[in-house]
């Protein structure tokens, strides 16, 4: 298992201490500095000006958003990306949600199933410098009876199969992800109820005839985004936590319409992901942290004094975790650097 420390979103008045973290992770042997974006930061731009003031870290897309570019464009930004870092990009693609693709992007958020396949398709075929003549459902190239023809990516990137990973959370997005990817991004990934989503994967990966017959797994990247909170009061360090999780429990996405409220109730928080959601929805946006229970933020984050994460690392491993993602959650830089240093010691320790 390795790790990787995700940066989050940039431009938020700390850009300078996610550089510090980006570099020290990559000083301390790190295998990959995530980047994020929703409706602000863009992660091309980020990862760029982490790729030039870092060495040898990875640089991940976590996650590019399918609505935000055309395939064709993504396959180029990858293509450039890897080229100029010398190999060091891992594409991460997610279709976001309903209300950024179709309020921010004017894309509509139907099908995401289908589009997410054609378009890992297309940007596959692209950045094997093949022609792109495509005919899908979604995505047509080129444009029927117009003047254009299809065309193939004019630059040489080293890498034509160069990592892509999804962002994926209900069971028939984990088998797209088996099927076309080559790595899952997980959010609120919990080591004791990974076993169907874990399985999900694999049924995508049997179905593409993709791993070995005995580790239908091999070649594919499980890598969750893990807060990471060290204190010595267990509860303290949940708090930290509280908001972020009120946040996309409670908020990210409609009422009807909340891919990580549904994975809340699925791990068997229904009633406290019904209570939450109805808190944040209703604006009362404390009330909504302080009422996501502790158990879930327990089997979600590593959480509390540094022995007890040590013991609770190997169980990611043990599940198929192959990129631990740490997301440092505190306040200053200095604090942020601790826990990126302590991870690193613990995989030391632990031997993982």
């Amino acid at each position: 298992m390795e790790l990787g420390v995700n940066l989050g979103y940039f431009g938020m008045g700390v850009d300078q201490d996610n550089v510090a973290v980006a570099q020290e992770a990559d000083r301390l042997g790190y295998a990959v500095a995530w980047a994020a974006e929703a409706y602000g930061s863009d992660v091309p731009t980020v990862l760029s000006w982490i790729g030039a003031l870092t060495e040898r870290i990875d640089l991940g897309a976590a996650v590019m958003q399918i609505p935000a570019r055309t395939p064709a464009m993504t396959a180029m930004t990858a293509a450039t990306l890897d080229t100029l870092s010398k190999g060091r990009f891992r594409l991460g693609l997610g279709v976001s949600g309903p209300q950024v693709s179709e309020g921010w992007h004017g894309v509509p958020f139907a099908a995401p199933l289908g589009r997410t396949r054609e378009y890992v398709e297309i940007v596959r075929m692209a950045l094997r410098r093949e022609s792109l003549a495509y005919a899908g459902k979604h995505f047509t190239l080129p444009v029927p009876d117009g003047p254009g023809k299809a065309l193939k990516l004019t630059i040489h990137p080293p890498r034509p199969d160069l990592p892509i990973y999804l962002a994926a959370v209900g069971p028939k997005n984990l088998e797209l992800a088996g099927e076309v990817a080559d790595g899952w991004h997980a959010i609120f990934f919990s080591p004791e109820h990974s076993g169907d989503l874990v399985q999900s994967v694999v049924t995508g990966r049997r179905r593409a005839g993709r791993g070995t017959e005995d580790d239908p797994l091999d070649g594919f990247d499980i890598a969750p985004s893990v807060p990471v909170v060290i204190a010595d009061d267990v509860e303290a360090a949940a708090d930290a936590i509280r908001p972020y999780a009120a946040l996309y429990i409670g908020g990210m996405g409609s009422r009807e319409k909340n891919f990580y409220n549904q994975l809340a109730v699925r791990m068997g928080f229904g009633d406290a992901a019904a209570k939450v959601q109805d808190l944040f929805l209703a604006r009362q946006h404390r009330d909504a942290a302080a009422a996501v229970p502790f158990e879930f933020i327990d089997a979600t984050a590593l959480i509390g004094p540094r022995d007890r994460i040590r013991d609770r690392l190997a169980r990611y491993s043990e599940v198929g975790v192959g990129t631990l993602s740490v997301a440092p959650f505190a306040g200053g830089l200095e604090d942020r650097l601790h826990v990126v240093r302590t991870m690193a010691e613990l995989m030391g320790e632990t031997g993982l």
